[in-house]
């Protein structure tokens, strides 16, 4: 499956700039060549439907040394009418042939123009947002997390925001208290999203870059796919593994008897939180009151039970796995399903 979005999107839309460019000079100066200009009336318009919107494609009447031809044009639009005049192009060895002439070849040249400037621009952006990101790792070390200090355990709600291209994500208690989030300061296509990741526990923001979602190939043999993404410049899962971040997932069943992801959180080899997929409802009383949707495990949303008070780290751990949908702590696809089996 290809994710255009980042990096992949720039490779598709080089080729888009490749082939608009290629079929624009085609269309203006070697399809034309030799052909002859002169007026024609639209006399009948087929229709046809792109995006939902009407597209007419009009057959044009024309008279070459006081011959009368006819012929339909293989581009459409919306302003076409029955009875206007245009100019078309005829050949005049075979007058029964007859285009619109060089104005889509154009249309396509300024398209890929526009594109390639886009492209140009966006790369600009993104190797700024490289320096960012390296000026980023350059100034955090381990130290950029707090240290792991208990306290009694508490039952929070690691909720994802819908329907909106600004998606966030916070921590909540039981009290609907926003504890630790994630909010969106920047949203781009192709370079990273600028985040403030906000410790409202104690006071503190520290702005983040956290890259687009990929998806790939990671071991053809066993059909495993790799999601991850880049958080400061670096693949979020080799972040947490720096930090000594391990998790041990697999499916089984979770709040309200979902079927979803288990997860064991473990920091420098202790167990710092258990984590458990819930519906987007993970609060006790949104789930009575949407008995059906309660049931349904939503991707980010995650009941947790943890005794750590310093929630930074575990708080990046639950945004790796609710942005990438991975399903073990190497971003793999089938790592659950695995720790399924060897819990049997």
């Amino acid at each position: 499956m290809i994710s255009l979005r980042g990096p992949k999107l720039k490779i598709f839309a080089g080729i888009l700039v490749a082939i608009c460019l290629v079929a624009g000079i085609y269309i203006t100066f070697f399809q034309s060549r030799g052909f002859i200009k002169t007026t024609g009336t639209i006399v009948a318009l087929r229709e046809d439907t792109v995006d939902d919107s009407a597209v007419y494609y009009p057959t044009v009447e024309y008279s070459v040394d006081g011959k009368t031809y006819t012929g339909e044009l293989n581009t459409g639009s919306g302003s076409y009418k029955v009875g206007k005049t245009i100019t078309v192009l005829y050949d005049p060895s075979n007058p029964g042939v007859v285009h619109s002439g060089g104005g889509i070849g154009l249309y396509f040249i300024v398209v890929s123009a526009v594109i390639l400037a886009v492209i140009v621009v966006s790369t600009v952006k993104e190797k700024q947002s490289q320096k960012q990101a390296k000026e980023l790792r350059e100034t955090r070390g381990r130290t950029s997390y707090a240290p792991s200090v208990q306290g009694e355990e508490r039952e929070l709600y690691f909720l994802t925001d819908l329907g909106t291209a600004k998606v966030g994500h916070r921590l909540e208690d039981s009290a609907r208290r926003v504890l630790y989030e994630a909010k969106m300061t920047k949203f781009t296509v192709t370079t990273p999203f600028g985040f403030d990741f906000i410790d409202r526990e104690h006071g503190t923001t520290t702005p983040h870059l956290v890259g687009h979602t990929e998806e790939s190939d990671w071991n053809a043999f066993f059909i495993d796919n790799h999601y991850t993404f880049e958080l400061d410049g670096v693949d979020v899962f080799k972040h947490l593994k720096q930090h000594g971040v391990s998790v041990d997932t697999s499916f089984g069943g979770g709040s309200g008897k979902l079927l979803g992801l288990n997860a064991r959180i473990f920091r420098d080899g202790v167990e710092i939180a258990r984590a458990e997929s819930t519906s987007q409802y993970p609060h006790e009383e949104d789930a009575e009151a949407h008995k059906v949707a309660a049931k349904i495990p939503v991707q980010g949303f995650y009941r947790v039970w943890t005794r750590e008070k310093n929630l930074d780290l575990l708080f990046v751990t639950l945004l790796a796995f609710a942005r990438s949908g991975a399903a073990d702590d190497k971003g793999g696809s089938r790592g659950a399903l695995l720790g399924t089996l060897n819990r049997k």
